[in-house]
């Protein structure tokens, strides 16, 4: 079959769509999120957002709502304990990460009739990715991106150096919290594209990578997303030719990019310290 033949079917073309808007938001606040070295706290927003996946389907309102919900008040408490109680922050994102995954199994469990499947939100599938979906994609990458457009100064400030933005009378614990919250929204529009499990993947490689090649947060953000969209792109062909998990080939795809990458830059400084 052929690539024309492919991009007559409506349900590819949304995939392809789904790919682009993702890999934009991923490039922007997966900059941040690896610039200020919280991939770990992503991944504990991500894991607690299946709790929201799971009232979802026992209220029976949309699971993606509920993992929004869920995922943002998880962003705000996750700030607010960092900021006041001053928590070890490795067993704070363990109790969220671990909290999140069992009130999702638990809310499954007690939801009446025959139990959902979750692999979909596990695993990611965006070739089942709905044009209504899309546009409410769309809807929150818009929001994400002003947001950044208008307080970037600030996060900036926040992602490089919290004392320095409390000196330049920038209130960095406010700020800090809602870029945790721009990161929980930025994780449910992942989701749809390779799930709650693989979603720290596609936020943060796409920038290891990136970060290879320049210095600067712009370009940073602008190379991230373009490498985003090749890596979707590739992974959605890729999964459909060889009838394959569409989540699970994208981040095999980036995360060979990546090893590559690292395995070469290593070769590099060998020969640089040994003269050949």
């Amino acid at each position: 079959m052929s690539v024309i033949t492919i991009l007559g079917y409506e349900f590819f073309r949304n995939a392809l769509l789904a790919g682009v808007i993702a890999s934009i938001v991923c490039g922007v606040i997966g900059s941040f999120v690896v610039i200020k070295r919280m991939v770990s706290l992503a991944g504990g927003i991500s894991h607690s957002a299946f709790g929201g996946i799971g009232l979802g389907y026992y209220l029976g309102i949309d699971p993606i709502v509920g993992a929004a919900g869920f995922a943002v008040a998880s962003a705000a408490a996750i700030g607010h304990v960092r900021n006041t109680a001053h928590q070890n922050t490795d067993t704070m994102i363990g109790a969220i990460w671990s909290g999140g995954m069992a009130l999702g199994i638990l809310f499954v469990y007690l939801t009446p009739g025959f139990a959902p499947d979750l692999m979909s939100y596990l695993f990611g599938n965006i070739l089942l990715v709905p044009f209504s979906e899309i546009v409410m994609m769309a809807c929150l990458v818009a929001v994400i991106l002003l947001s950044v457009f208008l307080f970037y100064n600030q996060l900036v400030a926040v992602t490089f150096d919290e004392e320095y933005a409390s000196l330049m009378n920038i209130n960095s614990k406010a700020v800090m919290i809602f870029l945790l919250v721009l990161t929980a929204l930025t994780v449910v529009v992942l989701i749809q594209v390779v799930g709650v499990i693989l979603v720290i993947a596609l936020l943060a490689l796409p920038v290891a990578i990136s970060r290879e090649f320049t210095g600067k947060l712009g370009h940073m953000m602008v190379l991230s997303a373009i490498l985003g969209m090749i890596f979707t792109t590739g992974g959605i062909f890729a999964s459909y030719f060889f009838d394959i998990p569409s989540g699970a080939t994208i981040i095999i795809l980036v995360s060979l990019v990546y090893l590559i990458l690292v395995i070469s830059k290593r070769i590099k400084e060998k020969r640089k310290v040994f003269g050949t």
